[in-house]
């Protein structure tokens, strides 16, 4: 550990614990396009041997590097959740070394852990590790009832008489006063502990949402409440930057070294930034794919995540078998990243802050709209069109500004129909309060909508 000091890039790659990190040889990559979203993808054969671990100090659980967050399962036309092809994607990850698996009772509108437990229970129990969380958002189910028969129902839904990963789930949101609504008035946490002597819980710990605050007070209690693990979120650029990307209030920076100093592994949750990290700005892409033709913009973040000695698995939501092979490559081993490799991704870090996109990770925490619109697909459209490049710009020439101007609203009736526009928001700011990465919705919605009208009725505009 780094003795209570924070740590260097070049001083981490020193100390990177190979010893907890099998490392083999790797599969024959090829490329392949990536249908869901265009973009070019490394597919390798790996072997389930070839995948790296980590090992729980706590527990001794030989945990895959690559974690699979199941909170993107694949739907069909219908919008329920595809089960067959979430057998055969926990099939094929099973098979090729992945065994982390993390659900809510949040994701998928409330069907995910149902979905995980039936694709998990066609395995050996021994085979794989369940994370799930007390998601007790909302004041209707603050209550110590409402919170257990939550917690409860979490053992139903996933088929299983033990539960190996239990977090807390978005502390931070709401500050102290949510905190000890949620998990320490109604003494839910101190079940949980309970729970963990019993052997029903087998690892306690939290995810972070936001207010550091909360995260040094659980941190300041870790001599009572022994934290197995924490699961915060770090990916490139939000290791110094999350201020600048966020409007969060911590960098990842931080936030690891707290957990370094107390011994405490880190889970890590968005490493690519809501898929920021995939869909990069054009230039930036280039210059990632010159440096390594050889894997994805995608690998570059995972690669990065996993170079931590302290962190113990990296999360993905991977809806398509390509997203789960490409994974696999960056872990099947992990080819740590060199202190060269690092200075050149603060770099890019520092070129993408400047690119003013909204920090939407598509969790959609803050669906439904009761109004019916489609609060992320909103963002997301703005969002492609920064990376792209294409934000229609009046002072550009009157031929460039028209295409560009062309490009995103067509895109937009595209990707977003009509009646759930942002047009359609009130500001009621019923979703506000549930975004965990703190973006004032209303507010976002209305500039878009601000900015496509003013699209619309500048048809012939003149630079």
């Amino acid at each position: 550990m780094n003795e209570g000091k924070n740590i260097s890039r070049r001083d981490f790659l020193k100390r990177i614990g190979l010893a907890s990190v099998a490392l083999t040889g790797c599969g024959k990559a090829t490329e392949t396009t990536n249908t869901a979203n265009n973009t070019t993808t490394v597919v390798g054969e790996t072997k389930a041997e070839d995948m790296t671990y980590r090992i729980n100090p706590t527990t001794g659980d030989k945990v895959s590097l690559l974690g699979f967050g199941c909170m993107r399962w694949p739907t069909g036309s219908d919008g329920e959740i595809d089960q067959e092809m979430v057998n055969k994607l926990v099939d094929y990850a099973i098979e090729h070394g992945v065994n982390y698996f993390d659900t809510s009772p949040a994701y998928c509108k409330g069907k995910s852990e149902a979905a995980t437990g039936i694709a998990l229970k066609r395995h050996d129990r021994s085979k794989y590790y369940i994370a799930t969380k007390l998601s007790n958002f909302g004041e209707q189910v603050w209550s110590t009832e409402e919170s257990l028969a939550m917690y409860e129902n979490s053992f139903k839904e996933l088929q299983v008489d033990y539960i190996d990963y239990m977090l807390l789930h978005g502390v931070g949101m709401g500050g102290m006063e949510n905190l000890r609504k949620r998990y320490l008035d109604n003494g839910i946490l101190d079940h949980l502990l309970k729970e963990r002597k019993k052997g029903r819980i087998r690892n306690l710990g939290f995810s972070y949402h936001g207010d550091i605050e909360v995260f040094d007070y659980l941190l300041s209690q870790h001599d009572k409440y022994k934290w197995d693990f924490v699961q915060i979120q770090l990916n490139y650029v939000d290791w110094k930057h999350a201020k600048a990307t966020n409007r969060r209030n911590t960098d990842a920076e931080y936030l690891y070294n707290e957990l370094q100093k107390r011994g405490i592994p880190a889970v890590i949750m968005e490493p690519l930034l809501g898929g920021r990290l995939s869909k990069v700005h054009d230039h930036i892409a280039q210059s990632l794919k010159e440096r390594d033709p050889e894997r994805s913009i995608a690998s570059w973040a995972f690669r990065y995540a996993g170079t931590f000695e302290g962190v113990l698995t990296v999360l993905s939501g991977m809806t398509y078998m390509e997203h789960l092979k490409d994974n696999l490559v960056s872990y099947a081993p992990l080819k740590p990243l060199t202190a060269d490799d690092l200075e050149f991704l603060e770099k890019v870090a520092e070129e993408m802050v400047t690119y003013k996109t909204i920090p939407c990770n598509d969790c959609k925490y803050c669906m439904p709209c009761p109004y019916g619109i489609d609060i992320p697909a909103n963002l997301l459209h703005y969002n492609k069109i920064v990376n792209a490049g294409m934000m229609p710009d009046e002072n550009a020439g009157t031929e460039e500004y028209q295409k560009n101007r062309r490009i995103f609203l067509v895109g937009y009736d595209r990707s977003v129909p009509k009646l759930r526009q942002a047009s359609h928001c009130i500001g009621c700011g019923i979703c506000k309060p549930h975004c965990p990465q703190r973006i004032d919705i209303p507010r976002e919605l209305a500039r878009i909508d601000i900015f496509v009208e003013h699209l619309k009725r500048n048809k012939n505009k003149k630079a």
